[in-house]
This record gives C-alpha cells, structure tokens and sequence, in this order.
C-alpha cells in the first residue's frame, strides 16, 4: 500500500501537484464530487438506506449511487451496516471522520448562501455581456477574402 506523503505539493504557497497519481488531487477529486457531497450532506445525524438515499437525491443513478457509496465506505467517510433481515436491510451513516469533513461541507454551504445573490448578479452581468458580444459579432460584416468571398 503506498504511503500518503508530501510528494505533491510543491514549493509555491498553496499549489498542489495536478498529477493524476497526487493522493491529495484523488482526495480532493472524490469528495469534490456532486454525488459525494450530496450524500455526506444528507448523511448528517442520519442513519439512511440505500433506497432512502436514492428517493431523496434527484438524478443519481443506481449505479452511480452505489459506486459512490462503495469509495465513500472505502475512503473511510460512509459506515455500511448490513442488518440480518429478509428481506435484508442495510444503512449508511458518515463514520466520525465523515462528520468532520461534513463540518466542512457546511461551510462551503453556507458560503454559498450567503453569496448566491452576488454569484446570480455575476452570472446575469456576464452572460449579458456576452449576448452583447455575439450580437456585435453578428452585425459586423466579414472580411472579404482575396477571392472576394466572405
């Protein structure tokens, strides 16, 4: 098993090695995505089923919901709790350092929140401003080439 260590950061404040073989960039990469984070959100003081899990968050495949469950359990985020039942019943749960990275997540939600006005006022300006653009782009006459033919 190889070690996690250092070897990808690099001399610059702050700037991480973008090797795909980076455990940090791998890290980073799993809990960075949409399907991760929306289920160490919902696992927050919550025991949940799979099914459970799969009702409440819109557009996950099957598929995709047990791959992310599977590397969440494999990075030590997400418990899986099968119980001996029929028919059988398993439950996830974030183990104590999932809650910590939810801790987290919470953050970055509620920094969200928080600036979803100024991130809307953003995107409108921006988008504005390129419509403005391509219109212009429209209206302008091409070059004539040295055929004449535009």
């Amino acid at each position: 098993m190889k070690e996690p260590s250092s070897s990808c950061y690099t001399e610059e404040a702050f700037q991480w090695d973008t090797r795909e073989d980076c455990e940090v960039r791998q890290i980073l990469d799993r809990i960075g995505d949409k399907w991760s984070l929306l289920v160490i959100a919902l696992l927050d003081n919550h025991k949940l089923r799979f099914t459970e899990l799969k009702r409440t968050i819109d557009g996950i495949s099957q598929r995709m919901l047990t791959v992310t469950l599977r590397q969440l359990e494999r990075d030590g985020l997400v418990r899986r709790t099968v119980h001996p039942v029929v028919p059988p019943r398993v439950d996830y749960e974030l183990t104590p350092l999932g809650v910590t990275l939810h801790a987290t997540i919470q953050s970055l939600v509620t920094w969200t929140e928080t600036h979803q006005r100024e991130i809307a006022e953003a995107r409108a300006a921006y988008d504005a401003a390129e419509a403005l653009t391509a219109s212009s782009a429209k209206e302008s006459p091409r070059p004539l080439t040295a055929l004449g033919r535009g």
